[in-house]
């Protein structure tokens, strides 16, 4: 038996080059929670999430106050039961948002560690299908001049590498104004691209929704993301009905309880959900064969580094979310081994596990006040 005998939990910053615009916000920096799982027979898994750009602290905490706690000493490769213990620690602090969210770091730093000390790449140890995945650009943010013909510049740029799908942001201005941005990206995706839009909870309703889909569905969308705020499955499934674009949404959502709830509600034929969000690699592997079993197909958002090798592994999962360049995703700052492109499709790492680790170069630059570890012993060393 290989038990936990270290955890390691820091919060890093990574500063944006320029700010970067949704639907409803502006972000400047993206902040990380990231940690290191150590087992008596000293092989090291590493795990993260993104809690937000700012605040990535309570998420820290969380890991080293409530959940790590309850790691040490147990079994490492007892994952599921690990995910139920360290569930049950967290029911009082909150089962959704950044206690969620470090219980899922924690979770993939496991699994990680686990294929690591299998010697396999994490897609062989879940058992997967595809030593490559396909997968789409994501891109498309609003940037202070930037109009349609530089969005047209940038899908140019994802087309050169091979990517017939780009997915861009809607919702920050009027139908009107997003419907030119549309033509541009349909122009340069043509008519057989698969062009995906993501609203970013834009809409409170589902008429306004309706009007700004109704003048868009000329271009052929391929679906529309998160159109109302997650806790609005009724919208979503109101949406659905309504609209001949697909709706996809579920990259905030925690838990396979609500996933099936959106499921049953007809709320989104694609799901998003983020194994950094949902409960860690555990839980994206019930929602993955709820899927499945319900006929919807899983793209999961975000961390393509960590969400390609799991759609290699699942059945229901069809996308891998891309980001290129560190403009808006700056997480390939903090690691050192990227993946592959060819042909809009991803490589995956044959390295074992997640086969990538933070660099100690990005780790000097960007953690903030260092690793907090704890012990077998229960040792908190700043």
């Amino acid at each position: 038996m290989t038990t936990i005998s270290r955890i390691d939990v820091g919060t890093a910053i990574v500063p944006l080059p320029v700010a970067t615009g949704f639907s409803s916000r502006t972000v400047t920096q993206r902040e990380y929670t990231l940690v290191r799982v150590t087992g008596d027979d000293g092989v090291t898994g590493i795990g993260f999430c993104y809690p937000g750009h700012t605040a990535a602290s309570v998420a820290t905490a969380a890991v080293r106050d409530l959940l790590g706690p309850v790691l040490l000493g147990q079994d490492a490769h007892l994952a599921t039961g690990l995910w139920d213990r360290m569930y049950q620690e967290s029911l009082l602090h909150g089962r959704t948002g950044s206690v969620m969210r470090a219980l899922s770091a924690l979770d993939i730093a496991i699994w990680d560690r686990n294929a690591r000390a299998a010697g396999l790449p994490l897609h062989k140890y879940l058992g997967g299908h595809s030593d490559r995945v396909p997968a789409y650009a994501s891109g498309g943010y609003y940037v202070e001049g930037k109009g349609p013909d530089g969005l047209a510049e940038e899908i140019r740029g994802y087309t050169a590498l091979g990517f017939t799908a780009a997915k861009i942001k809607v919702g920050r201005h009027s139908p009107a104004e997003d419907a030119d941005r549309l033509a541009a990206a349909r122009d340069v995706l043509g008519p057989d691209g698969l062009l995906m839009l993501d609203a970013n909870n834009a809409w409170r309703d589902v008429p306004t929704a309706l009007q700004a889909l109704r003048r868009w569905e000329t271009y052929d969308p391929y679906w529309i993301e998160e159109p109302f705020g997650p806790d609005d499955i009724a919208n979503h499934a109101r949406l659905a009905e309504r609209t001949p674009i697909t709706v996809a949404t579920g990259e905030i959502e925690a838990g396979r309880w609500r996933t099936k709830e959106l499921i049953d509600a007809g709320g989104a034929l694609i799901l998003q959900q983020d194994a950094a969000v949902c409960g860690g690699i555990t839980e994206l592997t019930r929602i993955a064969h709820l899927a499945d079993a319900s006929g919807v197909t899983l793209a999961p958002h975000w961390f393509h580094d960590l969400h390609a090798p799991l759609v290699g592994a699942y059945s229901s999962a069809r996308f891998v979310e891309y980001f290129a360049g560190d403009a808006v995703h700056n997480f390939s700052r903090l690691i050192d081994n990227q993946l592959r492109v060819d042909g809009g499709e991803l490589l995956l790492h044959e390295t074992p596990g997640l086969g990538f680790d933070f660099t100690d170069e990005a780790l000097r630059e960007y953690l903030v006040d260092g690793w907090h570890s704890l012990t077998r012993e229960g040792a908190l060393i700043a």
